[in-house]
């Protein structure tokens, strides 16, 4: 309970951080903007999980809070394993974190607030896509990426 609830503030806090900011331009981190509908904003992330009725389990170090110093350095992954139609939910797991390979077997489809490999073996070896050239994009800011089996988060 005691997450829900921290998750539950962080995504109020952003949402109040996003209403006064207005829309945000989603840099990488060279400085330009990235184009792939898959990349989306924190504002974007926190909307898609306060209206999901998608089961989500929160993994990281602590909720995203966009005014702790180190908020900058965070990347917010979240990734489902059911396509209802062509919108992407089921049980989905929401990484806020930096660099970490993730374990993500029956990930069916993702999204994040920077740019991720999305790999088809354990421990981010095998073939591996990147979101910002998602090949099937789904609403809502997600990617197609059956077979996915981990995740890499790089380094901003």
């Amino acid at each position: 309970m005691v997450q829900l609830a921290a998750a539950v503030y962080a995504i109020a806090s952003l949402a109040a951080v996003a209403v006064q900011a207005g829309p945000a331009a989603n840099p990488s981190a060279a400085g330009t903007a990235i184009t792939s509908a898959a990349i989306i904003s924190e504002v974007e992330m926190a909307r898609w999980l306060a209206t999901t009725d998608a089961e989500l389990t929160f993994v990281g170090a602590r909720p995203f809070n966009p005014l702790d110093k180190r908020a900058a350095q965070s990347t917010t992954v979240t990734f489902c394993t059911k396509l209802i139609g062509p919108v992407c939910g089921g049980t989905c797991t929401v990484y806020i974190g930096g660099a970490d390979c993730l374990a993500a077997n029956g990930t069916v489809c993702l999204t994040a607030t920077e740019d991720v490999a999305f790999c088809d073996a354990a421990r981010c070896n095998g073939d591996c896509g990147v979101l910002s050239q998602c090949g099937s994009p789904l609403p809502g800011g997600f990617c197609a990426t059956p077979g996915t089996l981990s995740i890499l988060v790089s380094a901003l």
